[in-house]
C-alpha cells in the first residue's frame, strides 16, 4: 500500500487541502491495514508479522516524509510570492490590488502552516496505532 505521490497545488488552497486528503489515505486506513495484514495469535504461523509490520512502517515513514516535504515546499513557494508582493508594495504603497493579493497570500501561508500541525497529529495517531498492534512483532529504529 504505497502512498500516492500527488503533486500539491500550492496556488489554490482548496486544491492543496484536497491533495493532502488524498495522500493521507494511508494514515486514515492504518487500522484496517493492520487488521488485515497482522495476524492474531491463532493465525500467527501463517503470516510473517515482523516482515509485514516492517513493510507497513516503511510505507508510513515514506508517506509522512513526502507529505512533510510537499507541505514545506508549498510554504516556501508561498513565502517567496509574498516576498515579491512586499517588494511591489514598497514601490507603490497605494496599489490596492497588490495589498489585497498580499493579504490573500498571508492567509494562505497561515493555513498551510497550520497543516503542519495537523500533519503532526495525524502522524502521531498513526504511529500510536502502529505501535499498539506491531510492538511485539517489529521495533522501529529510534529517530535521532
Amino acid at each position: 500500500m504505497a502512498a500516492p505521490s500527488a503533486a500539491l497545488n500550492c496556488e489554490d488552497f482548496s486544491m492543496f487541502q484536497e491533495a493532502l486528503r488524498v495522500i493521507r489515505t494511508i494514515d486514515d486506513r492504518i487500522v484496517h491495514s493492520l487488521n488485515t495484514s497482522v495476524p492474531t495469535v491463532s493465525f500467527s504461523g501463517k503470516v510473517d508479522a515482523s516482515q509485514t509490520c516492517e513493510q507497513l512502517y516503511q510505507t508510513l515513514m515514506e508517506a509522512h516524509l513526502s507529505r512533510d516535504k510537499a507541505i514545506k515546499s508549498c510554504i516556501a513557494q508561498t513565502s517567496e510570492v509574498m516576498g515579491h508582493l512586499r517588494e511591489e508594495r514598497t514601490k507603490d504603497a497605494d496599489d490596492l490590488a497588490v495589498l489585497k493579493q498580499l493579504r490573500k497570500e498571508q492567509t494562505k501561508l497561515k493555513l498551510m502552516q497550520s497543516e503542519l500541525n495537523v500533519e503532526e497529529v495525524i502522524n502521531d495517531r498513526s504511529l500510536k496505532v502502529f505501535n499498539e498492534r506491531c510492538r511485539t512483532h517489529y521495533t522501529p529504529p529510534k529517530v535521532k
